[in-house]
């Protein structure tokens, strides 16, 4: 394995740089030969002048200044070509420069968005798991197989999940459901007061009731939650059946309340960028519809991704191109959720880097 000279930065950018400042000495070189070169054709110039007054003295030293001449004009062709074709070759350098620039820049940040989105599908089974196992909790089977009347039922319910939130500090809150959609018992009735609360419309509980058995779990995405004081969550919910056996009768729905800022907005403003770069930087989970969950331009959250190029872009696991962002140039970075286990978002995550017009 080769290794870089000490204190030599082998980078695009740096032989970009490199090439702008080999061309700009060599216009410098060529500019003081010119110079040279004037003063030479001057003195030749000079020098027939005064050849002429010698008469037949100066014949021959009229033909050395005239060879002078000759070779000055030949030197001011050649460093004209020298100019010419250095510029030329230099700018392609740029060019060549500036591209691999960009590709080496575009897969890197097509790694960080591929990070990211991992993170994010690697927690989020986790979720997916935990309402089916606390589906099946004796607690919660007990308050909906006709203890919801019975307040020290629900009371014992309550303390049960509030021991799981306690550990398990990712969760606003856990909430047990009636077959009819209303809230009986939740794990934090004292900060969020939602039993009663119908939710019988709400996409969470819909799911986990259409799904076959407490063997899958149902979904809402990202939204501002009546469940959490109307903070931005996710809540995954499961059939709870009787007896706490998952091929039973359905007797409600368990939902836990995932706290997705504390997740999703951690994860992108803890990319890291460098310094310099952050500034110019949008990072973003955005779901299938193209709806931006997560930014670190949080004014963009809930609004539509938009780009020119997004069936370019969305179409592929990982790229990266040179496109257009929100009407502006950018370098964009894109990641497709990769899945864990059995659990996949479908959800995209991108890494967008602003650059100026040209």
């Amino acid at each position: 394995m080769t290794s870089e000279p000490h204190g030599v930065a082998a980078t695009p950018e740096r032989i970009s740089e490199l090439s702008g400042l080999l061309q700009s000495r060599i216009k410098a070189t060529v500019t003081e030969i010119e110079r040279i070169n004037l003063n030479t054709r001057l003195l030749a110039f000079n020098a027939q002048i005064e050849a002429a007054r010698a008469g037949v003295a100066g014949i021959s030293f009229n033909v050395v200044s005239g060879e002078m001449v000759k070779l000055a004009e030949s030197i001011q062709q050649a460093t004209s070509t020298i100019a010419k074709e250095s510029e030329s070759l230099a700018g392609e350098l740029a060019a060549i420069s500036r591209e691999l620039a960009t590709s080496v820049r575009g897969t890197r940040l097509a790694d960080l968005a591929y990070t990211n989105i991992e993170l994010i599908d690697r927690n989020l089974y986790e979720r997916s798991c935990d309402c089916r196992w606390w589906a099946t909790d004796g607690a919660v089977v007990s308050v909906l197989e006709g203890g919801h009347g019975d307040a020290s039922v629900v009371a014992s319910s309550e303390e049960r999940l509030a021991v799981i939130l306690k550990a398990y500090t990712v969760y606003f809150d856990i909430v047990v459901a009636d077959t009819k959609g209303r809230i009986v018992a939740n794990g934090h009735p004292g900060l969020y007061k939602v039993k009663g609360l119908d939710c019988s419309s709400e996409p969470w509980f819909v799911t986990a009731m259409g799904k076959a058995s407490g063997d899958d779990f149902g979904f809402q995405s990202v939204h501002a939650s009546a469940l959490a004081a109307q903070q931005r969550a996710l809540i995954y919910s499961c059939k709870v059946g009787r007896g706490g056996r998952a091929d039973r009768e359905t007797i409600g729905v368990l939902g836990v309340v995932f706290r997705w800022d504390a997740l999703a907005q951690t994860i992108v403003n803890a990319t890291p960028i460098d310094p310099e770069s952050r500034a110019k930087t949008l990072i973003a989970i955005v779901d299938d519809e193209r709806r931006i969950l997560a930014a670190t331009d949080e004014a963009l959250l809930g609004k539509s991704f938009e780009t020119a190029d997004a069936e370019e872009i969305f179409s592929r696991e990982k790229t990266s191109m040179v496109g257009t962002v929100f009407g502006r140039p950018a370098l964009i970075a894109h990641a497709l959720s990769p899945g864990y286990e059995t659990y996949r978002t479908g959800w995209h995550s991108l890494i967008v880097e602003y650059r100026n017009a040209s």
